[in-house]
């Protein structure tokens, strides 16, 4: 509506005229305008129906009276009002889609709910923060316990153990034919350690080979095994070794191989010729348990990185079953890793897939006893993995198709020969060695070579006295063995020979013990052990 005044004096034609001019022309523009409701509620009256004029209820004293123009609305108005909203809904610019407008009405209805009651709604979201946080401890906690078996299986601590025993410290020598290569601080310090790597640089590490300064590992490392690893177990071992071990700040010392082996750069080339960059492919005609024995043996366990032969660029000649060379016997830091091919003489065709369980949990088994290097992987790793896993690395092992034992040199010496070691006793003539054999060793290993239940293993039939490569068992006399740490197993500690038995009498009953009974390896001469004592410092 509007307020127009009036005046009640005379007034002249000419200002009359524009007057009602002006009236008439703000009459019109208030008639296309709405009126405010609650101006409309309060105003309109049932008799209201026509536009005649109500005089107000105050007037001025000075003679102004006001009239209220009311907004008439005619039939024919209407009808325009009308057509103007069809054409309006028909105007797809003007019209809002059936959809978009369902989804704006549940929009501002959710809106709505939530404003409601705001409190309610952060009491819920408080509510729920803990059993987010909880669930998300638990799979970090689930994650870095994953990290911690696979770091087993991996046996990590072998060489990355500091002396003094604090875990992944480093600083240990890995012996090899280049010089000794020392193995660094893995723990999480961030200057002697690895705490300032990323899951990227970790990956590359250990499945190539490549530090997080852009340097390379040498193949002491064996990550052409590791490189078998799945993502998801990379993943696994970097959340272990950043958030499960302690950081140590052991500054391991650094290797320093001589000329040409301190070429690092070489090795990319190295890699790129001779490294294993697959990852692990379950083969889909074997079983669940022989795809998870082999994701072991070839990956985690890196078995070939001892028992595969190596080549002349000290690379494994092979890296799972499709080659000839594979797991059939290779040299190691003076120790000769058997053959754990099918073979029946010096392999694994006369074990049982139980007696390879057995072997891996307590370190001993009716035909062998660990030695040597083997005897921490099992104490500190294979003993530790689950009966499951066990068995599974037997399956795949038992699957192996028999090989001969490789020779570890190019020449071929120390292939094995069918023939006895030495003079057979005959006529009463004690064969050499048998003297040294009956004074020393028959008391645990049995006359017979059969071996006493809760002394010493077997020596008839044994693999690693009848292995191509005598090494092992000259070494073992030399040296003596011991359980596995930690076994419960009755074999006792088998004596170090080396101050009680000249050379000459240490190839003599190695040389009886691998040709008698039914053994046919060949026999060992004082020089083999001389070598071999010089080589280990004995």
């Amino acid at each position: 509506m509007a307020l127009i005044p009036f005046a009640s004096g005379r007034v002249p034609p000419r200002r009359i005229g524009v007057a009602l001019a002006v009236a008439l022309m703000l009459g019109v523009a208030l008639a296309g305008c709405d009126r405010p409701a609650d101006r409309a509620d309060a105003d309109e009256t049932p008799d209201a129906a026509s536009s005649a004029s109500a005089p107000a209820a105050d007037e001025s004293a000075s003679g102004w009276h006001f009239t209220r123009i009311r907004e008439t609305l005619s039939a024919s108005s209407a009808e325009a009002s009308a057509s103007m909203s069809a054409r309006a809904a028909r105007d797809p610019r003007l019209s809002q889609p059936r959809d978009r407008a369902a989804s704006a009405a549940s929009d501002a209805a959710a809106s709505a709910a939530s404003a409601v009651s705001p409190a309610a709604s952060g009491t819920a979201t408080q509510a729920r923060r803990p059993v987010v946080a909880a669930a998300a401890a638990d799979a970090q906690a689930a994650t870095i316990e994953r990290g911690r078996y696979l770091a087993r299986a991996g046996d990590c601590s072998a060489c990355h153990d500091a002396a003094d025993h604090t875990p992944y410290a480093g600083g240990q020598p890995v012996n090899s034919p280049f010089g000794p290569i020392y193995a660094p601080n893995i723990t999480p310090d961030p200057t002697h350690g690895i705490g300032h790597y990323t899951l990227e640089q970790f990956d590359a590490a250990l499945r190539r080979g490549v530090r997080a300064d852009g340097s390379r590992l040498y193949p002491a490392m064996p990550y052409p095994s590791f490189a078998r690893l799945s993502d998801d177990d990379v993943r696994a071992l970097y959340a272990y070794f950043m958030r499960g071990v302690a950081p140590s700040a052991n500054a391991a010392r650094l290797t320093h191989l001589p000329f040409p082996f301190d070429q690092r750069w070489a090795l990319a080339l190295w890699s790129l010729a001779f490294a294993n960059r697959d990852r692990f492919a379950p083969s889909p005609s074997q079983s669940a348990q022989w795809n998870r024995g082999a994701y072991l043996v070839q990956g985690l366990g890196h078995c070939g990185a001892c028992h595969t032969p190596r080549g002349p660029a000290y690379n494994e000649r092979g890296y799972d079953e499709r080659a000839p060379s594979f797991l059939t016997g290779g040299i190691n830091d003076h120790w000769f890793a058997p053959n754990l091919t099918g073979a029946d003489t010096d392999g694994l065709g006369r074990w049982s897939a139980d007696d390879i369980a057995a072997f891996l949990r307590d370190g001993h088994a009716p035909r062998s006893a660990v030695f040597g290097a083997m005897a921490p992987v099992v104490g500190e790793s294979t003993a530790l993995l689950t009966d499951a896993d066990r068995h599974a690395i037997a399956a795949y092992l038992k699957s192996l198709p028999a090989r001969p034992t490789a020779a570890t040199n190019p020449l071929g010496v120390g292939v094995a020969r069918l023939t006895a070691a030495g003079p057979r006793p005959e006529g009463g003539q004690q064969a050499p060695g048998a003297g040294v054999y009956a004074g020393f060793c028959a008391r645990c290993h049995g006359a017979d070579g059969a071996g006493t239940p809760d002394r010493g293993p077997p020596l008839a039939g044994n693999p690693v006295v009848l292995a191509a490569d005598p090494t092992s068992a000259i070494r073992i006399v030399v040296e003596g063995a011991r359980p596995a740490p930690g076994s419960a197993g009755p074999v006792r500690r088998m004596p170090a020979m080396r101050g009680t038995l000249t050379s000459d009498e240490i190839a003599a009953v190695v040389s009886y013990v691998r040709g008698a009974w039914s053994n046919r390896a060949a026999p060992v001469s004082t020089q083999d052990v001389k070598r071999l004592r010089l080589a280990i410092h004995r």
